[in-house]
């Protein structure tokens, strides 16, 4: 599939390495991915690969990103991070990064699929002083026909819990949707009051460095606390979904704007393809 053009690489930045070599995962960690949720894998990327590529990363948010609000005039969800989409689409190493084959043959196999596409990727700054991440479900706001999505959320520097490390609720996957309602104040009282009563052991992350990864499921549970250091918490994610999923209808799942951004030209009952959801990895390609 042809890629949209890119940019060249900022002014003065050399070209990151390939992220070459596969990661290999244990019979173990994939039944506690399938049984959580959730897992943390440490060093998917060297701290040497983290550091070629942040750069990159760092100089596509802040060219790219649509927030010029004041914090104090931003809503909650606002106040939460600074974010970017689909930055392989706006430069070379950026798109390097996000289409790497290791970290989408880690999704595949998390999920058991035997090819993953991606719907799209994002860069997530939590300023210091940010505001926590409500509790929400991301496949809320996805128009695919699969329970296999997954993100991949790795840090660029070293996180420590007081910077806002991620929190899965353990389990919480196995209940689909729960409620349909975008990531606001709401859904974090909503939510939380589910978990409560379903009783879900919560698990934070804990501290997560430069390269470690955690991937989660689309339907997990999941919140940040509030940024309370006085460092930038920079993160990368990439979201994957299951080749050959198919798109739905986006009044029964979330928001018709994400199927118009992220499927353009696909309509409920098509395939999830477009120019904008490369195949990243398919079992047995080579």
């Amino acid at each position: 599939m042809t890629l949209l053009k890119t940019e060249p690489a900022a002014t003065g930045m050399a070209a990151p390495p390939e992220l070459a070599g596969d990661y290999p995962l244990t019979t173990a960690q994939i039944e506690a991915y399938r049984r959580d949720g959730h897992i943390k894998l440490q060093q998917v990327a060297t701290p040497e690969e983290v550091a070629a590529y942040r750069p990159h990363l760092a100089d596509a948010l802040h060219k790219y990103c649509p927030e010029n609000r004041p914090f104090e005039k931003r809503d909650t969800y606002g106040k939460a991070f600074l974010k970017t989409e689909n930055l392989f689409e706006k430069d070379e190493a950026c798109r390097r990064f996000v289409l790497a084959r290791r970290f989408a043959r880690i999704a595949a196999e998390l999920m058991g699929v035997d090819g993953v596409r991606i719907y799209h990727d994002q860069a997530i700054f939590k300023e210091a002083g940010g505001g926590h991440t409500p509790w929400h479900q991301d496949n809320f706001y996805w128009p695919l026909g699969t329970e296999h999505t997954i993100t991949m959320w790795m840090p660029l520097v070293d996180v420590s819990p007081e910077m806002g490390s991620m929190t899965f609720a353990s389990g919480s996957h196995k209940d689909g949707l729960v409620a349909s309602i975008k990531i606001s104040d709401e859904s974090d009282a909503i939510l939380a009051e589910h978990i409560r009563q379903k009783g879900y052991p919560l698990a934070n992350a804990g501290s997560v460095g430069a390269g470690d990864a955690t991937f989660h499921s689309g339907w997990a549970l999941h919140s940040a606390p509030g940024n309370a250091s006085d460092q930038t918490r920079e993160v990368m994610t990439i979201i994957y979904y299951a080749d050959g999923a198919p798109v739905v209808d986006p009044d029964k799942t979330g928001f018709g704007w994400d199927r118009h951004s992220f499927l353009p030209g696909c309509k409920p009952g098509d395939t999830a393809v477009s120019d904008r959801n490369p195949l990243v990895y398919r079992r047995n390609a080579g």
